[in-house]
């Protein structure tokens, strides 16, 4: 009988692609993927690390699996483990720790730990400076839209992150490959690929002068896929020259998530990002003047230490002026071995998600404001439909608005043009007009 492995995923989408990929290698090497509830041989688990809340659940996670099966294989992989290998691997019933390196060497190591009596858990984490991008792909997506990692790590070194710690410099996916597996991706359904790294706006820089935008004009020229679609970009990468070649490259999602972390530029400057805020600000205009139709999502951070009342309303302010799509909001998280965790003038708790409540308020009524423009505007919105709920179809248009049509029509996987008609929850409910 086979054996049986589950995975459990936590964090970016550059990690839910990398379990994908494993899950994909695990198959090829004749385990069957179950689900992370239910009783499994291996179970394999990765971690995330970007906040503590991170952490705490990257752990409740492996002790459930070890709850589940107290006999099972598990190996722990991703940022958490990158990071505190020793802790992880001092949790009782863990059997194998791996980095953010080698990952697709996994199904093997499972082979290998079934093979052999029970031992103390394996400890197989290592610097990450000169490790060369790992390879790995996907032949098919769980929906019709994919993500697709291109680039690991970061050059940045922000107050606030642990992230290059855990993941290392830039490294950068071959062309080719990623050409190659686009056109399988697209073979086998996929109509929507969203390219995802952990800065995804440095890909190329150790490709010998090939960057992000060449990357793109070339999926759109050499592959079939109908859109494509960038995750989390930093705003100083949108130079006239970048707009300009964006706008040209017509399978080009209208639809761009810019990391502000803060409109407050004394935060900013703290925070030690690259940019401030009339950067931004130029950015969102020139790409509305551009792209016709665009919307802009971000992430913020808020009680960074030293952010003041008038700080925040800065941000308040800028968000408001912004008028995102969507806020994802945080509250600042203390990260051991980065600057900001001994910085002075730390904000309480309590008044760190009072500021979450009231951005994210504000951003839910900005987000209503620009739904309902967009109803009263009578656009119609062009859909990739993905998912069924009862008698609900639901997808996302090409400027990331989630739009949900009732019918009874099996269109999962296809484009229609939508003409919303009510707003709702974060998106609208619309009418099929093809």
């Amino acid at each position: 009988m086979p054996y049986r492995v589950g995975f459990c995923s936590l964090g970016c989408k550059v990690s839910q692609y990398e379990t994908e990929a494993l899950a994909e290698r695990f198959a090829a090497e004749g385990f069957v993927v179950s689900d992370f509830d239910a009783v499994c041989d291996v179970y394999v688990v990765n971690t995330c690390a970007v906040t503590a809340e991170s952490d705490r659940k990257s752990r409740q996670m492996i002790r459930r699996a070890v709850r589940e099966n107290p006999e099972a294989i598990v190996i722990v992989t991703g940022c958490s483990s990158q990071l505190h290998p020793d802790g992880i691997a001092a949790i009782r019933g863990v059997s194998y720790v791996s980095g953010n390196d080698r990952k697709m060497h996994l199904p093997e190591v499972a082979l290998d730990l079934l093979a052999r009596p029970r031992e103390t858990a394996k400890v197989a984490v290592r610097d990450l400076a000169g490790v060369p991008f790992e390879s790995a792909s996907i032949t098919r997506a769980p929906r019709t839209r994919a993500f697709l990692k291109i680039e690991d790590g970061c050059n940045c070194r922000c107050a606030y992150c642990a992230i290059p710690l855990a993941r290392g410099p830039v490294r950068s996916k071959k062309p080719d490959d990623v050409i190659r597996e686009v056109a399988g991706l697209v073979a086998s359904g996929t109509r929507e690929i969203v390219l995802t790294g952990i800065e995804t706006a440095a890909y190329g820089i150790d490709l010998d002068g090939y960057r992000l935008v060449d990357l793109i004009s070339d999926l759109a020229k050499k592959t079939d896929v109908e859109r494509i679609r960038l995750s989390s970009l930093s705003p100083e990468m949108m130079t006239p020259a970048t707009i300009a070649r964006l706008s040209a490259i017509k399978k080009l999602a209208p639809h761009f998530h810019l990391s502000l972390q803060s409109g407050s530029d004394a935060v900013l400057a703290a925070m030690r990002r690259p940019y401030r805020t009339a950067q931004v600000r130029e950015a969102l205009s020139a790409l509305r003047r551009s792209i016709s139709g665009v919307t802009f999502t971000t992430d913020v951070i808020v009680g960074f230490p030293g952010e003041s009342e008038e700080n925040f309303s800065e941000t308040v302010a800028f968000c408001r002026e912004a008028r995102f799509l969507r806020l994802h909001v945080f509250p600042y998280s203390p990260r051991p071995g980065t600057p900001a965790a001994s910085f002075s003038d730390q904000i309480p708790g309590a008044e760190k998600h009072r500021r979450v409540r009231e951005l994210v308020k504000c951003g839910r009524d900005v987000a209503r404001e620009l739904l309902s423009d967009l109803i009263g505007a009578k656009t119609p919105l062009s859909v990739v439909f993905e998912t069924r709920d009862g008698e609900y179809l639901t997808g996302h248009s090409e400027n990331y608005i989630e739009v949900r049509v009732k019918t009874e029509r099996d269109l999962a996987g296809q484009i229609r043009r939508v003409l919303p008609t009510a707003l709702s929850g974060d998106g609208v409910i619309g009418e099929i007009t093809e």
